[in-house]
């Protein structure tokens, strides 16, 4: 079965490709093909005219994996924002894009990329089937004292709670923890840190999610790339009343105006603020410091909510490729069992563990598998389609 799956991030365009067979592999096997837009750094004039050109070279580019659009046999999309009515892997419909298109205004950097994606591949492929595996999925499952907002309870009721994002990678990692330590995911506390152009928390207790840092949208929680996280909703009512602020502004500023882009004034980019701080750079070193101030608070909440920790877990962009975040966010944290091997930090390789042979708690750096879990989760689907077809065939016969 060849899986085109659509990765639709905030600052990037993601695409690969894989072929399961008849068994799922229990790991993550290379990619056919894969291709990515850097949105930062991409000069086009149609979004949806280089999504199509960078899906369409997986048969026609000079690494080609397939002979025609034709061999594609399923398509799955990451989807960010499920709303209350979608939880689990489910083959897209106009019903469901509807859905989709309905909680956009939740997930303004996200959603609206994803069902641009569908229709795309709908251009390009004709009637394949896609599949919407949704970010908000694997939280589901927490507690009501982490779900509903202090707020009126009539928020609650009108479906206005904390969803939690970045839920694919997270219920990856915790598994791939699991993997790596040799326990079973059921035994363990988790606390995996998705640090990318947006940044989450999940605190994971049996396989399961039971607390995470983004809420109702990606912007709560976590200082990010060009999004804020949390601050003071007064902040944004004083600015309102002092007429400096209108209601449409709010989305712009606090997910394309804030975070690492809004304090350093350089880039949202940690690699480029880093590399400002080298050179002495007063606020890409105020950003730096801000970031990780509430990245060690945030994991201390996690701890706080687990009752304990047994592997800190850094995956994505800046997780798995900044060795100065890493350090910096462990530093103050060796009262919760974490001591970080210099070394190792420095010089890890993906799916490791960069704590000393004597940390109490292992930190372990992850490779981000987004694109990979969607694949799995769209074979999943499509076998248990064909099983309930066998089986209505049968009765038939």
């Amino acid at each position: 079965m060849n899986i085109l799956v659509l990765n639709s991030g905030s600052s990037s365009q993601k695409a690969a490709l894989y072929a399961i067979g008849e068994i799922l592999p229990k790991e993550p096997p290379a990619c056919l093909w894969e291709a990515e837009i850097d949105w930062a750094r991409a000069r086009v004039s149609s979004r949806a005219e280089a999504v199509a050109d960078l899906i369409s070279t997986a048969w026609t580019g000079p690494s080609r994996a397939l002979n025609a659009p034709s061999d594609v046999d399923v398509v799955g999309h990451r989807v960010v924002h499920g709303g209350p009515q979608y939880e689990e892997p489910i083959a897209i419909t106009p019903e469901v894009k509807s859905g989709i298109r309905r909680v956009s205004a939740f997930a303004p950097l996200h959603n609206h990329a994803e069902l641009e994606g569908m229709e795309i591949i709908e251009t390009l492929l004709g009637s394949v089937p896609q599949v919407a595996v949704f970010d908000t999925g694997f939280h589901r499952r927490m507690p009501p004292a982490a779900t509903v907002y202090p707020g009126p309870y009539e928020w609650f009721e009108r479906g206005i709670h904390r969803y939690g994002f970045h839920g694919i990678n997270h219920q990856y990692c915790a598994a791939r923890a699991a993997h790596l330590l040799q326990r079973d995911v059921e035994s363990l506390k988790l606390v995996v840190c998705h640090l990318g152009n947006g940044c989450s928390l999940a605190a994971i207790r049996g396989g399961h999610s039971i607390d995470t840092t983004m809420g109702f949208t990606p912007l709560e929680g976590l200082m990010m790339g060009t999004r804020s996280g949390s601050i003071d909703p007064g902040i944004l009512t004083y600015l309102m009343r002092a007429r400096e602020l209108r209601g449409e502004d709010i989305d712009d500023v606090l997910n394309r105006r804030s975070g690492l882009l809004g304090i350093s004034g350089i880039s949202g980019d940690m690699r480029q603020v880093l590399a400002a701080r080298k050179e002495g750079h007063q606020r890409a070193s105020l950003a730096f410091d801000i970031y990780v101030h509430r990245l060690q608070a945030g994991i201390g909440a996690m701890v706080a909510v687990l009752g304990g920790m047994d592997a800190l877990v850094f995956t994505a962009g800046i997780g798995e490729n900044s060795p100065e975040v890493r350090s910096a966010a462990c530093a103050n944290l060796e009262c919760l069992g974490l001591r970080v091997d210099v070394a190792a930090n420095a010089h890890m390789f993906a799916d490791a563990d960069i704590a000393t042979v004597d940390s109490p708690a292992r930190i372990l750096v992850i490779q981000a598998q987004e694109d990979w879990a969607i694949a799995a989760e769209c074979w999943r689907l499509i076998q248990a389609q064909r099983t309930r077809e066998g089986r209505t065939s049968q009765r038939v016969h």
